[in-house]
């Protein structure tokens, strides 16, 4: 989900810079709702590389059409393969010192040494590369459709769930941070997340509980007042939409994978050591965040939104 969300706004400059071409992403069918209605994608191809009949589609699409070249913003020996599969004159690709899988880059025609920090500006040195000429800083986004049961007026809404569970921030503090969110700021936390997760959360005292989708999870970050994240997808979601919020992190680095732009606030450990071992066990640095300092975040964050300019709290 957030290697879509970072690269909307390259996807948004290559077809800008492009007017007159056609633009194709292939993407796994469980995140292409995040392109519905993308204004600057026009043709979208599913690809579940575990199905083997969704391999032989994508093969089977990819080679019926002419491309005059592919971009690989993800940096996998899957998504080079993919690249490789519709024969382009030319692959862009980061330098292998800089993707995930180093094999990947032998796939590239064109290996480009990204010198930004951040993973969005780095898409969109490699749309560069590619032959994009105007930077369009944008991440369009569906509006979602309504899912579960959320509050009538404001409030806070968190996804406690990461991609691996050394990035995730301890269970048990959501509770003490529900408490005094409703206690000092009448605001309910919202946590929300998939069909199977509704006992987890619902284990947190004071939280509310939202079970939704990919829609569902847009709408209500569309509606929350503030969010509170990790580094997740549904963290990048709420930057990529402008809501005010925190973002936790631990051992993955926010200079290069934190929220993106300047509505969020980043609490990270001094101690915090940067590792991309998926373990499942929350990392040290997670739990010396604690609520006391999650919330005094959130407040400033929520103030500031609520505050016009040029007047006094």
């Amino acid at each position: 989900m957030g290697d879509v969300i970072h690269a909307l706004p390259a996807c948004a400059t290559l077809k800008h810079s492009f007017p007159g071409s056609t633009l194709t992403w292939v993407i796994h069918p469980k995140w292409a709702q995040l392109l519905e209605g993308n204004p600057f994608v026009d043709d979208l191809i599913r690809f579940d590389h575990r199905k083997a009949g969704s391999v032989a589609d994508t093969w089977r699409t990819l080679r019926q059409a002419r491309y005059d070249f592919a971009v690989d913003f993800q940096g996998l020996i899957q998504s080079a393969l993919v690249a490789s599969f519709a024969r382009p004159d030319r692959i862009f690709g980061f330098h292998q010192s800089q993707v995930r899988e180093k094999l990947a880059a032998l796939f590239y025609s064109r290996r480009v040494r990204a010198a930004a920090v951040h993973v969005v500006d780095r898409n969109l040195e490699l749309a560069a590369a590619a032959g994009a000429s105007t930077i369009l800083l944008k991440f369009p986004l569906p509006d979602g459709i309504p899912e579960g049961d959320l509050p009538a007026g404001g409030f806070v809404l968190s996804n406690p769930q990461a991609g691996w569970g050394a990035k995730q921030w301890p269970l048990e503090y959501y509770g003490v941070l529900a408490r005094r969110l409703r206690d000092e700021l009448g605001l309910p936390l919202v946590l929300t997340g998939a069909p199977g997760s509704r006992s987890l959360l619902a284990s947190v005292p004071g939280a509310l509980v939202n079970i939704s989708g990919l829609p569902g999870l847009i709408h209500a970050t569309r509606c929350a007042s503030a969010v509170l994240g990790c580094d997740s997808g549904p963290t990048h979601l709420a930057a990529a939409l402008g809501k005010p919020g925190v973002a936790v992190f631990g051992p993955t680095d926010p200079a290069r994978n934190g929220p993106y732009g300047g509505s969020f606030t980043v609490l990270r450990s001094p101690g915090a050591v940067t590792s991309h071992k998926r373990r499942a066990a929350i990392d040290s640095s997670m739990e010396t965040i604690s609520p006391e300092q999650v919330f005094e975040a959130l407040k400033t964050r929520l103030c500031s939104e609520s505050t016009p300019a040029g007047s006094g709290l």
